[in-house]
């Protein structure tokens, strides 16, 4: 049961790799392609956790999790539209 739940989590990278790049094209903005892939990589950890529960594993879905949070957080911080020129901002 391992080796599925382990290549299971392996396609669902690759799968969220792919539909992040898909939605990076699309929208031309990284605020919508992030969490796309961040939400992917929680549900390939969660999957390796179940296969393997060991403290590294626990580690690594706890360190992906912490990062999607950081990362949502900054985007919903600066909000940006797509094809904005950030050079064009006063700061």
């Amino acid at each position: 049961m391992t080796q599925v739940l382990t290549a299971a989590a392996l396609l669902i990278t690759a799968a969220g790799v792919l539909s992040a790049i898909a939605a990076y094209t699309v929208s031309r903005w990284i605020g919508q392609a992030l969490p796309v892939l961040l939400d992917f990589l929680t549900a390939a950890g969660l999957l390796r956790l179940a296969a393997a529960v060991s403290w590294g594993s626990i580690l690594v879905a706890a360190a992906v999790i912490a990062v999607r949070k950081v990362a949502a957080l900054g985007i919903a911080v600066v909000p940006r539209r797509p094809g904005e020129d950030l050079s064009s901002t006063e700061l």
